[in-house]
C-alpha cells in the first residue's frame, strides 16, 4: 500500500500567463467605464454565486482563488478513472431559490440525486462535486492559483495585491474564505467593530480526509455511505457506489473533529494508518494506494444568523460563506446571493 500520486490539473489560467505576472507588476483597474466593479476572494459556492448575480446585473467581476480549481470544499480528485469527493459529499435543498438553481444544474447534466433520507434528497455532482463548480466558473472571470497577499482601501475603493505582483482595483469587495483567513487579509483595514466582533466569534472544525483505492469492492452498504457518531471516523463514502468513480472501490474517509485535532500535526503516514485500521470493517478489500488531505476549516460550528455581513467603511465590502447562513452548501449559496443583493442595493 503506497501513497496515491495525483496528476496536477490546471484550469482557466495558463502557465505562461502566470510566468508573465510573476516577472513584473500588473495592474488591473476594474473601474473603467460606467460599470460597477467588484473583486471576490474565493471561488467556492458563496463566491461564485455572488459573481453570477453581480455579473448578470452588468458588473465587472473578478474572482481570485489560490487553489488549482474552483469550488473550495466542493472538491474532487482523480486518478485515472477513479474519482474521490474529498470535501463536501452531498447537499440538500430546502430554499426555493436554491431549488430553482439546482434544477438548472440538473438539466445541464451537472447534478444528480444520490439518495433520500429524512424526507430530503441528497444531491451530488455527476462526475464529482467539483464538476458543478468548474462548470459555473467557465463564463466568469476566475483567476486560479492567485494568492492575495494584501488588501487595502483608498478613495472609497479596494486594492488587492497578489504574491505574483498583480494589483486589482475595484469599487467593491466580497470576502468568502474561511473567516480566520479573511481576517488575516483584511484585519488591518479600519472595519467597524460591529462587523469584526461578529467575524471573530465564528469558528470551524478541522477534518482529515483519507482517499483510499481498494483492490476490489467495499463493504460499505448501499447507497455507499456510513455516518458514525463515535470513534475516530465521522463519515465513509464509496465513490464507486456513488457513481462518480469507475473500477474498484474509491473510498473517502472523513475523520472526526476530535481525532483531527489530536493528530493535526502528525505525519500523514500515521494518520492514514490509524484511519484505515479503524475503517477495516467497512473496507471489504485491501487498500492499494492512499492520500491524506487536511481540511483546517472543514465545518463551521459557531455561525452567525445573518446571511452576510456588510460594511460601507472603509469601502463597500460584504462577507459571505457557510458560516454566515448555516453550515451547509445551501447556506453558502444563500450567503452569496445576499452579498450580491446588498452590494446592488448599496450602489443603486
Amino acid at each position: 500500500m503506497r501513497p496515491l500520486s495525483l496528476r496536477r490539473t490546471y484550469f482557466f489560467r495558463s502557465a505562461a500567463a502566470k510566468t508573465l505576472a510573476a516577472s513584473r507588476p500588473v495592474r488591473h483597474n476594474q473601474g473603467m467605464g460606467d460599470r460597477r466593479s467588484c473583486v471576490i476572494v474565493g471561488a467556492g459556492m458563496a463566491g461564485l454565486t455572488a459573481a453570477e448575480e453581480l455579473n448578470k446585473n452588468g458588473w465587472r467581476v473578478t474572482v481570485l482563488d489560490k487553489g488549482r480549481r474552483p469550488g473550495g470544499r466542493m472538491a474532487t480528485r482523480s486518478q485515472g478513472e477513479m474519482r474521490f469527493d474529498h470535501g463536501a459529499q452531498f447537499f440538500t435543498v430546502r430554499d426555493a431559490r436554491f431549488a430553482e438553481r439546482v434544477a438548472s444544474w440538473g438539466a445541464a447534466g451537472w447534478v444528480k440525486p444520490w439518495f433520500e433520507e429524512s424526507g430530503h434528497t441528497r444531491y451530488c455532482g455527476v462526475d464529482g462535486m467539483n464538476r458543478i463548480m468548474c462548470e459555473r466558473a467557465k463564463p466568469l472571470d476566475v483567476r486560479l492559483e492567485t494568492t492575495v497577499s494584501g488588501i487595502e482601501s483608498a478613495d472609497n475603493r479596494w486594492l488587492l495585491r497578489t504574491q505574483a505582483g498583480e494589483v486589482f482595483e475595484a469599487d467593491a469587495l466580497v470576502m468568502t474564505p474561511p473567516v480566520p483567513q479573511t481576517l488575516a487579509l483584511i484585519g488591518t483595514c479600519a472595519l467597524p467593530d460591529a462587523v469584526t466582533s461578529v467575524l471573530r466569534r465564528l469558528s470551524y472544525q478541522p477534518c482529515f480526509a483519507v482517499l483510499a483505492s481498494l483492490d476490489g469492492s467495499s463493504a460499505i452498504p448501499s447507497p455507499g455511505c456510513v455516518q458514525l457518531e463515535e470513534g475516530p471516523i465521522a463519515f465513509l463514502a464509496d465513490n464507486t457506489q456513488k457513481g462518480i468513480s469507475q473500477g474498484p472501490a474509491a473510498i473517502t474517509i472523513h475523520a472526526s473533529p476530535g481525532f483531527t485535532r489530536e493528530f493535526f500535526d502528525a505525519p500523514y503516514e500515521d494518520v492514514a494508518r490509524r484511519l484505515l485500521e479503524a475503517s477495516r470493517p467497512w473496507l471489504g478489500s485491501t487498500p492499494r494506494e492512499w492520500q491524506v488531505h487536511r481540511w483546517k476549516f472543514s465545518l463551521a460550528t459557531q455561525t452567525a444568523p445573518e446571511p452576510c455581513l456588510f460594511s460601507s467603511s472603509p469601502a463597500p465590502v460584504a462577507f459571505a460563506g457557510d458560516a454566515l447562513c448555516g453550515a451547509r452548501i445551501e447556506g453558502a449559496f444563500l450567503s452569496g446571493l445576499a452579498a450580491a443583493a446588498r452590494l446592488l442595493q448599496d450602489f443603486a
